[in-house]
């Protein structure tokens, strides 16, 4: 249908520069599902309001209002993309199916599509993806305000141009193809390079990731995993042990010898910390538990997720440091050196992961399966673990749980790219350990909460992103029933699964861990880890990712 366009001095679109020299767009158009609006785009973003009177604003068919209600502007900073639609129907109002009424309300005009999100309603954590078409029959017009809003966006501060993707199809139920299909429109809207690599085998992504020179790897502004946490720590082990030289973590001089722990030197520590400027990690979630993803974000939704890295988003992750001393008791020293970003577990969490590895088959209902299976089973494993005593003023914040959330304070109040203490023999010296020895049904040392879909509130539920602590969790043996009651606080959102008189809970920087008699297994972000005698420390910040942190 044929549409007469109203006529102003802003209807072909009108440049006024202001005081501070932005330049202001204003214009009429029609909005799809809406109506005309006069449309006004300055530094911050869109604006618009309805020019109809009162007594016209929308149309009524048998009584029904038809114009629906919509948002009155959208920030730049929420935009990740702007298409010129060319000529095509652009309707006033949204209702499908409808009387022939509804139908006389559709037009044929050039169009201009914006493209950004709104918050659930239903979850505030998660992002839906928006559009806002506006149309108009000048197409030099709608050309026009494509650009500008174009040029707008290139302003935008953080927003990668250049990634290189990993995809893992067989991550959780294999849906890891699937889920980068669902979700590659978006990052050709925001006009991000992507280069993607499919992985083929175990560790593909780690032998990329270890033989990509810094200088091809600086290509890019960072890295996105399709995929699990078992997957995302595959990359990170593979960015991180060749390019983050380090010392090795603390060790009480009881058990090993200081001298032979010296590890790594620091002399690539600038090229490391360039890195750590502007380089980002970025996890889309299509795995069994996406802990990581639902720690950062907030929710385990993959739509999210793509935005907050189209938009540039940043918080910083605490990375834990794991080093293996011997392998079994009568290994001779060799130490092995891993990296986990969510959590470190021996015990009942290692035996989970060794039982369920033998059920792959089964996607992610081997956990609930081989879960259960361990938990009839109840282990218990003789071991002796020493951790660092940490000042009070230094694990709470006037006493309270503060919980860690977008733009948290906690997280904000120290440097990164730091840990508390290095392997020289001086900083030992200075170290008060203590120590806990028994038979233990699982060890657990967290980064994060490690929230998940199993456990709301997570393993801890006032873990923090970035505060440079390790949650260290043990828990000795026990009564089957008093276990089960220990897990049951964990799968409750609220629940208290600290409240135990077998469960004990230290804030710690670095602890150390021997095992006697039959060993278990190490769980380090979902991947197996064999080891006797190990030791880890915390790197506060060491890498940052695509995420604005969890709001609720």
């Amino acid at each position: 249908m044929e549409r007469e366009q109203s006529c102003s001095a802003m209807g072909g679109g009108e440049s006024i520069p202001n005081h501070h020299q932005t330049l202001i767009l204003k214009s009429i158009f029609f909005l799809d599902g809406f109506g005309d609006v006069l449309l006004t785009s300055n530094s911050d973003g869109l604006f618009w309001e309805s020019v109809d009177s009162p007594e016209t604003d929308g149309s009524d068919c048998l009584g029904i209002k038809l114009a629906p209600e919509a948002p009155a502007e959208v920030k730049f900073s929420d935009v990740y993309g702007v298409e010129f639609d060319n000529f095509g129907v652009i309707r006033k109002s949204k209702l499908g199916i409808a009387p022939s009424c509804i139908l006389c309300d559709e037009y044929e005009m050039y169009r201009f599509t914006v493209y950004s999100f709104q918050r659930s309603k239903s979850q505030p954590a998660q992002w839906v993806l928006t559009t806002f078409t506006f149309g108009h029959e000048d197409q030099q017009t709608c050309q026009m305000w494509v650009n500008q809003i174009d040029a707008s966006l290139v302003l935008q501060d953080g927003r990668p141009k250049n990634l290189l993707v990993f995809v893992n199809p067989r991550s959780g139920k294999g849906i890891g193809s699937r889920t980068w299909e669902a979700v590659a429109p978006i990052f050709l809207r925001a006009k991000i390079n992507t280069k993607v690599i499919v992985t083929e085998r175990a560790n593909h992504a780690f032998d990329v990731m270890a033989t990509t020179s810094n200088k091809d790897l600086k290509m890019y502004d960072g890295i996105v995993a399709v995929g699990g946490d078992g997957f995302f720590n595959e990359i990170l082990n593979g960015f991180l042990l060749s390019r983050h030289l380090a010392h090795y973590p603390p060790t009480p001089s009881d058990i090993i010898d200081c001298r032979q722990t010296e590890g790594n030197s620091t002399d690539h520590a600038s090229e490391f910390s360039a890195f750590h400027t502007w380089f980002r990690f970025g996890i889309i979630p299509a795995g069994s538990t996406d802990a990581i993803v639902m720690c950062s974000t907030g929710c385990r939704d993959p739509i999210t997720s793509t935005l907050q890295i189209v938009l540039g988003k940043r918080v910083h992750l605490d990375i834990a440091q794991v080093v293996r001393w011997k392998k079994t008791p009568t290994s001779k020293f060799d130490p092995c050196v891993r990296y986990a970003a969510s959590f470190a577990g021996y015990g009942f969490y290692g035996d989970v992961i060794a039982e369920s590895e033998k059920l792959r088959w089964m996607g992610p209902r081997r956990y609930d399966y081989a879960g259960t299976r361990v938990f009839l089973r109840h282990s218990s494993y003789e071991a002796e673990v020493a951790y660092v005593d940490t000042k009070s003023e230094d694990t709470n914040a006037n006493g309270k749980r503060v919980l860690c959330r977008s733009n948290c304070s906690i997280c904000n109040t120290r440097p990164h790219l730091q840990h508390s203490h290095t392997g020289s023999s001086s900083l030992q010296d200075e170290t008060r350990w203590l120590k806990s020895k028994g038979r233990f049904l699982s060890i657990g040392a967290a980064v994060i909460s490690c929230r998940n879909e199993k456990a709301p509130d997570g393993l801890v539920a006032d873990a923090h992103l970035s505060d440079g602590f390790l949650h260290l969790i043990l828990i000795r043996d026990c009564h089957h029933a008093l276990y089960l009651w220990h897990l049951t606080q964990l799968a409750r959102k609220g629940g208290n699964p600290m409240d135990f008189k077998f469960v004990e809970h230290h804030k710690t920087t670095a602890f150390t861990f021997t095992s006697f008699g039959d060993q278990s297994v190490w769980n380090l972000d979902g991947e197996l880890f064999e080891a006797h005698q190990l030791s880890a420390q915390v790197f506060r910040g060491l890498i940052s990712l695509f995420a604005s942190g969890p709001e609720v």
